[in-house]
Order: C-alpha cells, then sequence, then structure tokens
C-alpha cells in the first residue's frame, strides 16, 4: 500500500515536472512577431547652377545632382550656366523590431535612396536603380552593417536644402562597421578603403589592399545648452605600388571636434576635422589618402577642414541657415604636381518653410569655390529650391 502512494506520489511529480518544463520550453523557444514601420520622403530638387570657370558638368556627372567640392571647374574661359530637375534624393525606409527568445531585443534598419547611380538618363523617362544607403543590425550595445561612420557626428549638420549642406569641411561617410556603444562612448572597426595620387600628380587610385580596419573611437557629451563630440581615427594605409604582392603601407590618423549651442530657439553649430591620411573621410573625398614618393612608397597627406553655421527661427514655420565651411589640402607639389586640389570652400543662406512638419519648401542660395595648388580656381554659383514631404 505504501509502495502504491509513493508510486503515484512520483508518477505525479513527473507529470509536474514535464508540464512545467514544457511551459519553460515554449517560453524560451518562442520569440515574439516582428513588428514593421515603413517612412521616407519624397523631394523634389530643382536648381540653377552659374560655373564662373569653365563648362559646366555633363548632365550624368554627379555635380549635377547636389554639390561635390572637388567638381567645380577651375581654369576655363567664359561661363556657364544650367538647370537641373530631380527627385532622386527621395529616399525609403524600413526599421523592424522584435523581442527574442531569450528576452533580449534586436532591431535592423534598411534605407535606400537614388542618388550616384548611373543607371538612367533624362532623354524619355529619368528612371534610376535604388542604392542601399543603409543597412544594420542593432543588438544590445552593438551596431553592426553599414551604417554612418562613428568618426562624424550627424546632430552638428546644418539645414540645408542641398544634400548635405556643409561639405567642403564636415567628416561625412557611410561605410559596413562593426560598433560598441555605452553611455557616451563609442568605438567601431570600419571597412578599410586607401585613395592614393600617383607620383607626379594623375587620376585617383582606389586601393582596397588594406588588411586592417579603421578604428575609430568617440565621446558625446552634453553640458547645459552645449552638446559636443569628440573623435579619433587610426588608420593603416595600403596599395600595391610594384605590383608584387606585397603592399606599401603607411599610418594614419585624424580627430574631429563638433558642437551645437542652443541659443533659445536658435544654435550656432561647427566641426573642426584634422589629421594625416585622412582625406576619404573630408569633403566627399575631395583629398587623397596618400601619394607615391620617389622610392614607390605611401606617403600620407595633411589634411583640415572647418564647419561653422548659424540657424535662426524667424517663426513656427519657418526658419534659416547661414553656413561657412572649408577644407584644404597641404599637398607635397615635389611628389604629386601643383594640378592638385588645395582647397574648396561653400558659403550659403537658406530659407525654410514649413507649414506642417511633415511638409517642407525650401530655397538656398551659395557659392563654392576650388583652388589648385598651382593658383588656378573656379567658382560656382547656385540657387536651389526643394519641396519635400516626410511620412
Amino acid at each position: 500500500m505504501e509502495n502504491s502512494k509513493m508510486l503515484k506520489r512520483y508518477q505525479k511529480s513527473l507529470i509536474a515536472s514535464a508540464v512545467v518544463g514544457s511551459l519553460a520550453f515554449t517560453s524560451a523557444a518562442q520569440a515574439a512577431e516582428p513588428e514593421f514601420s515603413f517612412g521616407g520622403y519624397v523631394k523634389l530638387d530643382a536648381f540653377m547652377s552659374d560655373y564662373s570657370d569653365g563648362s559646366a558638368p555633363a548632365s550624368g556627372n554627379l555635380g549635377r545632382q547636389f554639390y561635390i567640392p572637388s567638381l567645380t571647374p577651375v581654369g576655363g574661359t567664359g561661363d556657364d550656366a544650367i538647370s537641373d530637375f530631380h527627385a532622386r534624393q527621395s529616399r525609403l525606409f524600413m526599421d523592424v523590431t522584435q523581442e527574442l527568445s531569450n528576452g533580449e531585443s534586436v532591431a535592423a534598419h534598411v534605407e535606400i535612396d537614388f542618388l550616384t547611380m548611373p543607371d538612367g538618363n533624362e532623354r524619355v523617362s529619368s528612371s534610376y536603380a535604388p542604392r542601399i544607403r543603409q543597412a544594420y543590425i542593432k543588438y544590445g550595445n552593438w551596431t553592426v552593417g553599414q551604417a554612418w561612420s562613428n568618426f562624424m557626428n550627424l546632430s552638428t549638420l546644418p539645414e540645408a536644402v542641398d544634400f548635405i549642406g556643409t561639405t567642403d569641411g564636415v567628416a561625412f561617410n557611410r561605410q559596413p562597421l562593426i560598433k560598441y556603444s555605452d553611455g557616451g562612448w563609442s568605438f567601431s572597426i570600419e571597412n578599410p578603403e586607401t585613395t592614393v595620387s600617383p607620383n607626379g600628380g594623375g587620376a585617383r587610385i582606389t586601393s582596397s589592399d588594406g588588411v586592417m580596419p579603421d578604428f575609430t573611437a568617440k565621446y558625446t557629451g552634453k553640458s547645459g545648452d552645449l552638446s559636443y563630440s569628440v573623435a579619433g581615427i587610426l588608420r593603416q594605409l595600403a596599395y600595391d605600388v610594384d605590383g608584387d604582392s606585397s603592399d606599401e603601407t603607411t599610418g594614419a590618423y585624424g580627430v574631429s571636434l563638433s558642437a551645437k549651442y542652443m541659443l533659445g530657439d536658435d544654435d550656432i553649430r561647427a566641426s573642426f576635422t584634422m589629421g594625416s591620411g585622412l582625406g576619404r573621410y573630408l569633403g566627399l573625398n575631395t583629398f587623397n589618402d596618400a601619394v607615391i614618393d620617389a622610392n614607390g612608397e605611401l606617403e600620407a597627406i595633411d589634411v583640415m577642414g572647418v564647419t561653422l553655421a548659424y540657424r535662426h527661427v524667424w517663426s513656427e514655420t519657418s526658419r534659416s541657415s547661414f553656413t561657412y565651411s572649408r577644407g584644404w589640402a597641404d599637398n607635397d607639389t615635389a611628389l604629386i604636381g601643383t594640378g592638385t586640389t588645395e582647397s574648396t570652400q561653400r558659403i550659403g543662406v537658406n530659407y525654410m518653410y514649413s507649414p506642417d512638419k511633415a511638409l517642407t519648401f525650401g530655397v538656398e542660395l551659395s557659392q563654392a569655390t576650388r583652388e589648385l595648388d598651382n593658383g588656378v580656381d573656379g567658382d560656382m554659383t547656385r540657387l536651389h529650391f526643394m519641396a519635400m514631404y516626410k511620412f
């Protein structure tokens, strides 16, 4: 009898354990359904550009889509004025979030637009292929995928009608990376790529020979009305100069300081970037990272950039930004020649009107200048209109 009772208790215990184990397994094994959200904007850009020195770039040129400092013509005769209309900056993105079976959350972001792609033409359909801007995963303190470089600070970019605005002197880069963030600190390893000037000058060489990723560290903080960031980068530049499967390498570094100071509703935004072998990160790669010296070795090129912008709020629906940006390189003309870009700068002012936060109309007047080491220069004046609806 006693044995029978013990057997029943044992059976009940087994059943209870199985039920609890099954529930625990079910709870642990099943993740929540992913949640999707979509957004973006539709934007029309319409602008007239007057080039003071030389002919305007061809219609398929990137400089006809948005301002790129290195593409301002120099040294020509007469001037050339053109108009461009496009909707290629229009953007779509998808966000996904999900609670995993381990209780952690994961998020992903994919974003496309239609800029920079050579496909299509303006003759009949103005059709253009999409391109990936960002595609990354966030899990815990980690970000992995293609995203904004940890070396830059998006919050100090001014509001602009042009795609970027303070292009010349600002650190600006998106690329594949692995980033760890904790509080105000963030660290990353990012895709290495080296841009090289041949000895004596000539067309840019793009090298993917690097083994060591670019390493960045950044601290972002806030004190009262001032928000700021301090970022540093270490790089190894690499290129197989002789084609013997043995890369020539040299070290590179850079620092970037940026800040935003609130003045009531208005604000001042500024940044300062400098380094050696930092050309790919500054001014949309106006300057190269290195030049090949007489011994077939790489010599890093020193570069520097500054930006300054003041944003004034006129009313609840209107505001203006006044911007200045400049970038320059200390080129060794004995190695690179005198036909290389020494500096670029851009001054701009805009007026933005938003009858609703989803809809904005803007107009911007800017003047850009590019100068070579031999003193030859050129200007571009641009009057730019936009209409943008965010959803």
